[in-house]
């Protein structure tokens, strides 16, 4: 299978080109140039594979959550590639792209963690069975303090062992690092269009493609920017912290 993977939820920027079970990626951490490198890296891997677009099979997108910005921009890249060559797309959580990265040798519980802003992280719970990728619970958009781990069928409390992965858990000064005592924690790990590209060709052969018009964006938050009296609240709130 030959498969394109956008990945453009967050400040980094990355493309993959999956080729019968190869991988090949471009990636670099750059806010607000995800539009000025997306394409190069495609074209750009494309050419150095020999590979036309024609080729590909089916084109893999990052569907959020994340940056309002990116997120929009990378549904638009990959349906607009999608339907050019009248290829099925492959929309896939970024939340799951992160817990598909983390440390095999952790803990098999993974909470996956963005920083949202305004005070919020988007969080996804997910575990590691037979080698997959599986969500434990719903994607949501809360403040640190209101996340909570799942608690699972046969446990007596939620002191079971996971590890944390994603930018959530460095922003509000680590807060969520504070509220929760997770084993292990990767405050540093950006999704990459590489995981996506394995995660959307399982996804594939589940049959879980879409006619491009039909995949949307996983936002979360209906409202995108705080207003002026909000912002305030969320400083004197942190000032009282």
């Amino acid at each position: 299978m030959k498969l394109l993977a956008l990945e453009t939820a967050t400040e980094a920027c990355s493309v993959a080109l999956y080729l019968d079970g190869e991988v090949r990626e471009r990636f670099e951490v750059a806010p607000r140039r995800h539009a000025e490198l997306a394409l190069p890296f495609a074209e750009a891997l494309l050419a150095e594979a020999g590979i036309a677009r024609t080729q590909l099979d089916a084109i893999a997108v990052g569907r959020g959550p994340g940056a309002f910005t990116g997120v929009r921009l990378g549904i638009a890249l990959a349906q607009g590639i999608a339907l050019a060559l009248e290829r099925p797309l492959v929309p896939v959580s970024t939340l799951a792209i992160l817990a598909a990265a983390a440390r095999a040798d952790g803990p098999a519980r993974i909470l996956a963690a963005i920083d949202a802003r305004m005070g919020e992280v988007y969080v996804g719970a997910y575990g590691r069975e037979g080698g997959h990728i599986v969500a434990l619970d719903g994607e949501r958009v809360l403040r640190p303090d209101q996340v909570a781990l799942p608690l699972l069928a046969g446990e007596a409390g939620g002191d079971g062992a996971w590890q944390g992965v994603g930018t959530g858990f460095a922003a509000a000064d680590g807060a969520l690092v504070q509220h929760l005592s997770l084993q292990q924690v990767d405050a540093q790990a950006l999704p990459r269009a590489a995981v996506l590209a394995r995660l959307a060709v399982a996804a594939h052969a589940r049959g879980e493609a879409l006619a491009p018009e039909r995949v949307e964006p996983a936002y979360l938050r209906d409202n995108v920017a705080l207003t002026l009296a909000e912002q305030q609240a969320l400083r004197g709130k942190r000032a009282q912290a």
